[in-house]
């Protein structure tokens, strides 16, 4: 059997046009094939990381830390963007439901970072942003790569994206600062004498 012929287009394992529902078995599968997504990405970058530290006797990734977007990170985002709350919207135009954030001690250590993701086999990258060069006016800097991983379902093989972030560890710290001051509500805590 040709390898080709049964890998499938994710936007074909629900109807495109259907309105999110959590409760069904639907949402349950997306969500599982971007975990799965998301376990064959950090697979290959910490066998990466491994084989670089063997081979230079240099940590060149000091840290991986995966997430999936929750679904209240989702349809906030998908308001936000003003799409309407679909299967279709969710696959097509959310970019960073699975993702995975590698973090190194020198700005240097990014580029060579990059280069070895992509020379990850089958990996294909769609889109980069680079808000170290061109940092946000917050002062966030890290550098992202949107790509497709291949998923092996148990008969068909469907690519699915993820969203790479690579920064330094101060950039990690700035970043989680600034997003805790941006999405997290703020608390005045009173204590007492």
């Amino acid at each position: 059997m040709d390898k080709n012929s049964n890998i499938i287009k994710f936007e074909s394992l629900v109807p495109m046009e259907e309105n999110i529902n959590v409760t069904n078995n639907k949402f349950k599968k997306i969500m599982l094939i971007y975990s799965f997504a998301l376990k064959e990405i950090e697979t290959r970058i910490n066998i990466l990381r491994d084989e670089f530290k063997y081979l230079y006797n240099y940590e060149l990734i000091y840290d991986i830390k995966t997430r999936i977007k929750s679904l209240e990170s989702i349809i906030s985002k998908m308001t936000r963007k003003g799409y309407s709350i679909t299967y279709g919207n969710l696959i097509k135009n959310i970019n960073d439901i699975a993702g995975i954030r590698v973090i190194c001690k020198f700005e240097n250590d990014i580029i060579a970072i990059k280069k070895l993701i992509k020379k990850i086999p089958e990996v294909k990258i769609i889109k980069e942003k680079d808000y170290i060069n061109n940092p946000k006016e917050s002062g966030y800097k890290s550098h992202h790569i949107i790509l497709t991983v291949p998923v092996n379902l148990l008969e068909n093989i469907t690519y699915v994206k993820v969203e790479i972030q690579i920064r330094t560890i101060a950039m990690d710290n700035w970043a989680n600062i600034e997003h805790a001051i941006k999405y997290k509500p703020i608390h005045n805590v009173k204590i007492k004498n």
